[in-house]
């Protein structure tokens, strides 16, 4: 069986959580708590009290009780309370449960009060958000925020709104001004926090989460989001601390579930990992996140067939997804599927960077059908570590049909990013960049348009753009995505110390980062600064295990390079029986043995390297 190791599970974001959590009270949920159980109290003994019930509805929307709310607002209409002014409060109760079906029908069953048009506005465009109706919620937030502009609360799900229109700009505005209205909203807080995250870093985040704690210490969508941060930070008791705390709030979430399942896929507890994912009961099936782990825990326990499912869902979603590429093929061939697994590793095997994992692979699976001049010669691909000829994810799309859709809708990112990409593929850069840096204008506060301009002006050799592109795109997005393309730009652009200095704020800002520990660990040998490039690579190699022959190589140079031959020649072994034709490999493991004493097995594989070199 191909086995998938801990390498996956790290890949795991816990960014997979985002925009999993419901509303949270704009106020210390302990202060809610206690208003419920005085309203409760004070309607218990009077079937006809409206406005206590109206009250307690409404406490019961602070803390997302919808069940709750949608009772105490029918129990008010039966006292004779106004269902013009109760229809919103109904709606909302409905659209907490997740019916926003019937939240909509609420609000159209009848007129709706002057005072409460902003409120209704503002569920509809929570539904239609929810919905993934952007053009709907769009308008409907207009409303609300013509009725309610100084609200909060309201400015907090702008920003959500914006964030899922990718306006990190947008969103930041939003988040910012529901701050400045209201400095102990602990739900703005958190959300800026999670912005944070995105934009500066792990540890940058932490700060934030810490502000949305003390406004409301149990505010649980800020201590799971800040429980996932602390776990991608491998700080895993404070992880679990927080954890801890959230399920005495709401012991069922499924989200404490996932990140426990997280834990345990890290520490190779997989059957743990599939009872801790089972508990979710399906909530979460849509995320990216769940569906990566549940792919790596089902093959690592031999549901093939299942694994290859989960894998095909989040490929459907995610079609240039590397990581679940690699799993279903994976999947697929330990399930006995040759042909499917072939299939799933072509576009990695086609791309100029493929791995030397992927083409392994793809070398027993073509010996397996019987092409043996294709095992070969990715065999020896994958033993000179040389990459291929292909584009990556090339395209079928007649360029003259994306190229006029492109035309049609320049502003349109459905048909201008096919465009900008074909552009490329057919050498017309000047075109790519030009659509680009359109779709850029009228897009200056989404991370994407920037990195789109970046990609095009890089490919046509307008380094100085690229840069300035990238830069814009980590202004808004700090991740690896944006960070990476940007020291790479600037590495091309003649600043390999600019390019270095990005990769360690990377590092500093994404602990995490096994490309960012990995570049900062080349940068250091570069440097020959071998005790920090064998600390970068010995953080690669526990977080992806003795799977990667180029870490290995890597580490035990820098070991062998400090005088540690005792560690260096384990590790170059190691990568040598990984990738026993890389003549490299050899040659580095002959001359440790010599220094050893061990002159006739140095000479041996020298010979060999020789043989293979002709």
């Amino acid at each position: 069986m191909v086995r998938v190791r801990p390498w996956l599970v790290a890949l795991i974001a816990a960014a997979a959580l985002a925009g999993c959590g419901g509303a949270r009270p704009d106020g210390p949920r302990q202060q809610w708590l206690e208003r419920r159980a005085e309203l409760q109290r004070a309607v218990a003994g009077d079937p006809a009290a409206i406005r206590p019930r109206v009250e307690l509805a409404r406490a019961q929307l602070r803390l997302s009780d919808g069940l709750g709310a949608e009772a105490s607002v029918k129990a008010a209409l039966a006292a004779g309370a106004n269902g013009d002014y109760l229809r919103p409060l109904l709606a909302r109760a409905y659209a907490l449960q997740g019916d926003g079906k019937r939240a909509l029908a609420a609000l159209d069953s009848g007129p709706i009060a002057p005072e409460m048009i902003g409120e209704a506005a503002w569920v509809a465009g929570d539904v239609h958000l929810a919905d993934g109706d952007l053009g709907a919620a769009r308008d409907a937030y207009d409303r609300a925020v013509r009725e309610r502009p100084r609200d909060s609360a309201l400015w907090v799900d702008i920003a959500r709104f914006r964030d899922a229109n990718a306006d990190a700009q947008g969103a930041h505005d939003a988040v910012d001004f529901a701050i400045e209205l209201d400095g102990r909203n602990s739900a703005a807080l958190a959300y800026k926090a999670n912005l944070v995250r995105t934009q500066g870093g792990l540890n940058a985040s932490l700060d934030w989460y810490e502000k949305a704690l003390a406004a409301d210490p149990d505010n649980e969508d800020a201590l799971i989001d800040q429980a996932a941060t602390l776990g991608d930070l491998g700080r895993y008791k404070d992880m679990l601390a927080a954890l801890r705390h959230a399920a005495t709030l709401v012991p069922r979430d499924p989200r404490l579930y996932y990140l426990q399942a997280v834990l345990a896929a890290r520490a190779e507890r997989y059957a743990l990992a599939r009872s801790l994912l089972q508990r979710t009961r399906g909530e979460l099936d849509d995320q990216p996140g769940v569906m990566l782990l549940s792919a790596v825990v089902e093959l690592e326990l031999g549901g093939q067939a299942v694994a290859v499912n989960w894998a095909e869902r989040l490929l459907a979603e995610q079609p240039h997804n590397v990581t679940a590429r690699r799993i279903l093929a994976a999947a697929n061939w330990a399930d006995g599927d040759a042909d499917a697994a072939a299939e799933a590793l072509a576009p990695l095997v086609d791309r100029a960077d493929a791995d030397s994992w992927s083409l392994l692979l793809a070398a027993r699976v073509a010996s397996e059908l019987g092409r043996k001049g294709e095992a070969a010669a990715d065999i020896a691909r994958a033993a000179a570590l040389a990459p291929g000829d292909a584009e990556p994810f090339a395209t079928n799309d007649s360029y003259g049909l994306v190229a006029a859709a492109g035309n049609a809708a320049p502003l349109d990112p459905a048909a201008a990013i096919p465009a900008i990409s074909a552009d490329m593929t057919a050498g017309n850069f000047a075109s790519a960049i030009a659509r680009a840096t359109r779709l850029r204008d009228a897009n200056r506060g989404v991370a994407d348009a920037h990195i789109l301009l970046g990609d095009a002006a890089l490919a046509g050799g307008r380094f100085g753009l690229a840069v300035e592109s990238y830069r814009a795109a980590q202004a808004l997005d700090a991740g690896e995505r944006t960070t990476l393309r940007l020291a790479n730009a600037l590495f091309r652009a003649g600043d390999p110390a600019g390019s270095g200095a990005a990769i360690l704020r990377l590092r500093n800002s994404q602990p995490s980062s096994i490309a960012a520990d990995r570049l900062a660990g080349h940068l250091a040998m570069d440097l020959q600064h071998w005790d920090q490039a064998a600390a970068h690579f010995e953080r690669v190699r526990r977080r992806v295990g003795n799977r990667d022959v180029v870490i290995l190589r890597d580490l035990a140079r820098a070991y062998a390079a400090e005088g540690d031959r005792d560690r260096a020649l384990p590790l170059i072994a190691t990568a040598y029986r990984l990738q026993p034709l890389n003549g490299e490999i050899m040659l580095f493991y002959a001359d440790l043995l010599e220094r050893r004493g061990e002159r006739q097995a140095a000479q041996d594989l020298r010979d060999k390297a020789a043989q293979i070199g002709r």
